[in-house]
């Protein structure tokens, strides 16, 4: 029996033949506690409908969503395995501390059809550094045996401390470490060379949102501007979830994405924030 089809096939949900994607992003509440428009995720789903390729969540939500999920139409339900430290902004916590919360058992269990798990690196304690890596192996491999995509994240410690440059070296090595440890895909920043990052790594990099824009319009520069990069995707949180229209934000970035459209026509066409 082929092991990997099952993969594959998770896989091929999410990315399609051209391997290009859009996920939104609504695990934030994990770390971050609730956000605006996200405070009730079953009722957001409703409000976003069915144009993500994929959805990202905290495992102990998506059983919530079950109506919304157990539809054809419906988008891939994708669950963060791993807890880290460096997302409890609001604690300013420094460590980077990455811990083993969920296994891709229990994510099956709950219906998840692709994992994401997420690695920090250069925290300042080699042994932290280690256990970090250590982590995302093993789910990696765990995932894998049950036939489950994994979305590797790269998430640089201290992150609004670093030079832009310092910043770009880190997400470099980080990706490149995530693809070489069996990541079928990457989420992380863009950087001043995103280039040598998607050129580098032979497997789909998303880029994240990462903070809420001011306007759709700018939401919308980022997702052009990575994709000019070499990016396969998009994984947008905030931005997509809060802005104006997000249903009509997520078809612009579907066209942008897979189609290589413009910002500026865009935010004219769906009447989003400029």
């Amino acid at each position: 029996m082929n092991m990997e089809a099952g993969k594959e096939i998770r896989y091929r949900r999410i990315f399609g033949k051209d391997g290009r994607a859009v996920i939104i992003a609504c695990d934030h509440g994990m770390f971050d506690g609730p956000h605006r428009k996200m405070e009730d995720i079953p009722g957001m789903l409703k409000l976003i409908g069915d144009k993500a390729d994929g959805i990202l969540m905290s495992p102990g939500i998506l059983p919530y969503c079950k109506d919304y999920f157990g539809r054809r139409e419906s988008p891939s339900a994708i669950v963060r395995l791993n807890f880290n430290s460096v997302f409890c902004f609001r604690w300013g916590y420094k460590d980077s501390v990455i811990a083993h919360l969920f296994t891709p058992e229990h994510a099956i269990a709950t219906g998840a059809d692709a994992v994401l798990v997420c690695l920090t690196l250069r925290t300042g304690s080699e042994a932290r550094d280690a256990r970090n890596a250590e982590i995302f192996a093993e789910l990696c491999v765990r995932a894998h045996q049950l036939g489950l995509p994994v979305i590797g994240e790269y998430f640089p410690h201290s992150h609004l401390s670093k030079s832009p440059e310092d910043f770009h070296e880190e997400v470099l090595v980080g990706c490149r470490m995530l693809f070489e440890l069996g990541a079928d895909a990457i989420k992380t920043f863009h950087t001043i060379r995103f280039k040598e990052i998607t050129s580098t790594c032979s497997i789909p990099v998303l880029g994240l949102g990462a903070e809420k824009t001011p306007t759709d319009y700018m939401a919308l520069m980022l997702a052009e501007k990575l994709m000019n990069d070499g990016a396969s995707g998009v994984v947008f949180g905030r931005n997509a979830v809060q802005a104006t229209n997000p249903s009509a934000f997520i078809m612009a970035l579907q066209e942008i994405v897979k189609h290589g459209a413009k910002a500026s026509e865009m935010v004219k066409k769906y009447k989003l924030s400029e």
